[in-house]
């Protein structure tokens, strides 16, 4: 056999090697960098791990999820900037940062604007949850699923929060959100907009004299170990959001994006149940470490957020999403 034959054999049996290989098997795997500013184990991370087993499998491996938590990507604030321009590919985000950008991300964020959690899980699961993330798209975000956040209650130093002139005059770390800014004034506090990743240093220096979280994340980032005080005000159960940055999305295939959106709902469940068993360690954790934990009358703090209702649910489209949130059983 000639040189030439030989190569001819060998490019054949090359190729009819290829030929009996699946497609999948010369797509170019793609892998998804997703952002959360939580630690590893938290709900929120554990929950898109999840998400991304379902992905890998789905898609036969072709498909990765790559989880960076702790903040190894940045704060929320620089991280939806860096995710709606596909530097980052996903991110898990609190819907606060959120609130200016895209205003219907506020209407969940707003005082008391949720019953219970399971009201919570009702809305945001139906169409108002869904016109929600439609209303992300324009600023170059994909809105994936709702995670939860459970209810945000105040802690503090120093001294308690039982009734609502307690709150005056204090200085309360929020989210970088206007509307936080603005509940603060309504309840007469003075608001430190502040990332959560210094909330425990400003505790423990006197910058601030208090903040206010969900059980897991003022277990998580040990705040308690300065905050002594804990008022279950519980006056918002915002929920976040999952996204995907609107470039990654367009560079999926169709069907990749059915198994990505269905494998980001799938997780919902997941991330459900290990936030309900989280949530009940770390009241645990908390209240063993001696933190006084008070049930509060909310009543006097609902009264007093109409201004923030009329500030930022202002718009007839606004008013409609919080008057459907309200007749959602």
């Amino acid at each position: 056999m000639t040189m030439m034959m030989r190569n001819l054999a060998a490019a054949f049996a090359i190729g009819t090697a290829i030929m009996g290989l699946p497609t999948s098997a010369f797509a170019q795997e793609i892998v998804l960098r997703s952002a959360d500013i939580h630690p590893d184990g938290y709900p929120t991370v554990d929950a898109v791990k999840y998400m991304g087993e379902l992905v890998k499998e789905r898609t036969g491996g072709r498909v990765e999820i790559q989880v960076f938590n702790n903040r190894q990507l940045g704060e929320e604030k620089d991280t939806i900037e860096q995710t709606r321009f596909g530097v980052i590919d996903m991110n898990r985000i609190n819907l606060a940062p959120l609130n200016n950008l895209v205003p219907e991300t506020g209407i969940p964020a707003l005082p008391f604007v949720f019953r219970s959690i399971e009201h919570m899980h009702s809305v945001m699961d139906g169409p108002v949850g869904e016109d929600i993330l439609k209303a992300l798209e324009p600023q170059g975000l994909v809105g994936l699923a709702f995670y939860d956040s459970g209810a945000r209650s105040f802690y503090t130093v120093g001294k308690p929060i039982r009734t609502i002139d307690d709150i005056k005059g204090m200085k309360i770390r929020v989210q970088q959100s206007d509307m936080w800014l603005a509940m603060m004034e309504a309840l007469g506090a003075n608001a430190t907009p502040m990332p959560f990743g210094e909330v425990y240093s400003a505790l423990e220096t006197g910058v601030i004299e208090g903040a206010e979280n969900n059980w897991p994340s003022l277990e998580s980032s040990k705040h308690f170990e300065v905050a002594k005080f804990y008022s279950k005000t519980e006056h918002s159960m915002s929920p976040e959001v999952l996204t995907i940055s609107k470039m990654s999305w367009d560079k999926l295939s169709p069907e990749d994006q059915a198994i990505v959106k269905q494998a980001a709902k799938d997780s919902v469940g997941k991330m459900r149940e290990l936030w309900t068993a989280r949530e009940a360690e770390s009241e645990k954790v908390v209240r063993a470490a001696g933190v006084e934990v008070m049930d509060i009358d909310k009543a006097p703090f609902e009264a007093a957020m109409a201004p923030v209702y009329e500030r930022f649910a202002a718009t007839d489209g606004l008013k409609s999403l919080v008057q459907r949130i309200k007749d959602t059983k």
